[in-house]
């Protein structure tokens, strides 16, 4: 993959534009991005590299790079200067243009954030900004990039999801006002956490499915060992170095993939 021509990947922008066409405006803020992650989680393709132990891709192959329309929605001009300019460029093929204009940009152009930011932002700013004082951080990149902290080794996502169905049943709805605000961050933090071990799963069967037409001895056991991490982590705590990589870095997509 080091060999890899970036290259923009539509995938992501297109399952997130079909989750919120389904739900945008039936649920709350916290659950519709919480029922957007899960359905991204839930149909982007998978991806295990020849020789890979640690698995996992952010798109549908190496250095495949997904877009953000709900923070920035690129204008066709802009996939042309990522397309051509020197410096760091992705490529951006034809099927990606097309999308984009006929079913990204269409809903996306008035709703992102990027969007809804300048449209409070002052004459004076605007004018900064054009001149090229500062960026606006959203256009570049998506805002979260790091994972939690060392309790991803401490407890899985089963454990977490016990925890969270536990603090729904304590609130408080009658002496405390932000119960119900409560209640749906909760309630979408329980879709992030299932979310993330179906995702976890279905990588789980992918390198069954590979082992099962595997020739080479070596690497048929690796695969069958990949089934056996991904079927126990993010779901459980790590129980050794292989389970605590693998647990990170499915933590560390989900964050980068949300």
């Amino acid at each position: 993959s080091l060999d890899t021509q970036p290259h923009i990947s539509i995938q992501r922008a297109s399952l997130i534009t079909e989750a919120y066409k389904r739900y945008e405006g039936t649920v709350s803020v916290p659950v519709l991005r919480a029922l957007a992650f899960r359905h991204l989680l839930e149909n982007k393709s998978i991806c295990i590299g020849n020789g890979e132990l640690i698995v996992g891709e952010r798109g549908e192959q190496p250095q495949a790079t997904p877009t953000f329309p709900e923070l920035c929605c690129h204008s066709l001009e802009d996939l042309e200067l990522i397309n051509n300019r020197k410096k760091i460029s992705f490529t951006v093929n034809q099927e990606v243009k097309e999308i984009q204009k006929e079913k990204i940009i269409p809903y996306w152009e008035n709703r992102s954030m990027r969007s809804r930011i300048f449209e409070e932002m002052t004459l004076e700013w605007k004018e900064c900004y054009t001149a090229g004082i500062f960026t606006e951080f959203m256009e570049q990149r998506a805002p979260g990039h790091t994972v939690a902290d060392d309790k991803i080794y401490q407890k899985g996502f089963s454990d977490f999801i016990q925890d969270i169905e536990k603090s729904i049943q304590n609130l408080d709805y009658l002496n405390d006002s932000e119960a119900y605000d409560k209640q749906e961050e909760l309630k979408a933090m329980l879709i992030c956490a299932k979310a993330i071990i179906w995702f976890a799963e279905r990588y789980a069967e992918k390198a069954l499915e590979m082992a099962d037409a595997e020739k080479n001895p070596r690497r048929k056991k690796e695969l069958k060992k990949i089934a056996e991490v991904c079927l126990y982590v993010p779901a459980h705590p790590p129980r050794d170095f292989w389970e605590a990589l693998q647990m990170y870095w499915f933590v560390h997509l989900g964050v980068i993939s949300e």
